[in-house]
């Protein structure tokens, strides 16, 4: 059975298969997953925010299926099981060690969550891409609010150590507790606000109460990523409340809550 080709006619490459080489506890709920291939070198060129796609094997394999391209796209074997597919960031790539770092959210049951807590080097899996539509001039903004939750937090790290010394950047971070909270490094001028779930189950909430106090300029670039529901939340008041253009909104639904593998194509724009 094959896929089509993705829109606009792009061809996609076939996932490469990776094989980790060291794996490191960054929280409590947030793994580091460093891995090899035969060449990873386009990492080194992916723009701040990518994604990729993560092949996981299913129970009982070491790796998992691998398919072949053909005219209409990947094509896979019949007789054996499709891969586990997840949308994740590329977090940094090593031009020196030839290595890929991929962050893993440890949120329970979940078969990539699942993986993550047993990771271990040797183990091998596969990814595709990088890919995404992030807008490289966006970097010459000079005024930033970011916002995100623990999904989002490989991405905000690629997008703060992208932004040039000039910019300054206020950044809402909503996750579980203290214990999440993880240090970032930019050039820029940083402001960088953690937010603590009052309810374990309100995704979204904090952001959107930060948002709703924001003072947003005409020249301040928004970017936000978390759960989907409250990705429409926060860009309906964007650009009600605070007439923020479509020009300078950046919206991504990371997931959503209930549904597995949501969609990486989810601009929040519907």
């Amino acid at each position: 059975m094959s896929e089509q080709p993705s829109s606009g006619g792009r061809k996609r490459r076939p996932p490469e298969l990776v094989e980790v080489v060291e794996v490191s506890e960054i929280t409590e709920r947030l793994v580091s997953v460093k891995v090899t291939g035969d060449d990873l070198t386009r990492f080194a060129d992916a723009p701040p925010t990518s994604h990729i796609k993560v092949f996981l094997p299913v129970a009982g394999q070491e790796e998992p299926t691998m398919p072949t391209m053909g005219p209409e796209g990947r094509v896979w074997p019949e007789d054996q099981p499709r891969p586990i597919v997840r949308t994740y960031t590329p977090r940094a790539y090593d031009p020196g060690t030839g290595t890929l770092e991929v962050q893993f959210v440890l949120h329970g049951v979940g078969p990539a969550s699942e993986w993550a807590q047993t990771a271990a080097v040797g183990k091998r899996f596969a990814i595709g891409g990088p890919g995404g539509r992030f807008a490289p001039e966006l970097l010459r903004t000079a005024s930033w609010w970011i916002a995100g939750d623990e999904s989002a937090l490989p991405a905000v790290g690629t997008l703060l150590e992208a932004l040039p010394a000039s910019a300054v950047a206020e950044v809402h971070l909503e996750v579980d507790g203290a214990a999440d909270e993880v240090p970032f490094q930019s050039p820029a001028t940083t402001n960088v606000v953690w937010h603590h779930r009052q309810d374990p189950e309100a995704w979204g909430v904090e952001l959107e109460a930060a948002a709703a106090a924001a003072t947003i300029t005409s020249d301040t670039q928004v970017w936000v990523a978390c759960e989907a529901a409250a990705v429409r939340r926060i860009r309906s008041l964007m650009l009600g409340d605070k007439q923020v253009t479509h020009a300078r909104l950046v919206t991504r639904g990371y997931w959503r809550s209930g549904v597995s593998d949501h969609p990486d194509h989810d601009y929040g724009e519907d």
